[in-house]
């Protein structure tokens, strides 16, 4: 008898917990569901306006910090897939994916936590301040 992989030709599925990992990791674990729907539009605004797909985005660490292994949230992309906290990025993922989840954070594609001003933020106004991520345009 011999025995074939069978894949699930539905990629969309991998992404989401890619993105997902991202989401709870910037967000210092997802720390309330207002945070992760705002961030997780702030990946989709930036794709949509720099003509970079979701998934080459976010492996860049030049856009999310916590991909640095010396960033101080590092340590969070290894949550267990069963932790409610990112099974709450994992389903607010899902949605953006999917088209429902609607712009939380104003057009916003840039952001920096509010404990530290990058020199590119000196000269600009935030549009939102949501659990300390401030959000720009």
């Amino acid at each position: 008898m011999q025995m074939s992989l069978v894949k699930n030709p539905d990629t969309s599925t991998g992404l989401a917990y890619q993105v997902a990992r991202i989401v709870y990791a910037q967000t210092s674990g997802g720390t309330s569901l207002p945070s992760v729907e705002a961030f997780t539009s702030m990946i989709k605004n930036l794709s949509v306006a720099s003509g970079i797909d979701i998934g080459k985005l976010i492996k860049d660490r030049s856009y999310f910090s916590v991909l640095n292994p010396d960033d101080k949230n590092y340590s969070l992309l290894t949550v267990s897939a069963d932790n409610p906290a990112y099974q709450m990025c994992l389903r607010t993922a899902q949605r953006m994916l999917s088209g429902g989840l609607p712009d939380c954070c104003f057009g916003a594609v840039r952001f920096h936590y509010s404990d530290y001003i990058p020199d590119w933020a000196r000269a600009r106004g935030y549009i939102a301040d949501i659990d300390g991520i401030l959000y720009y345009r």
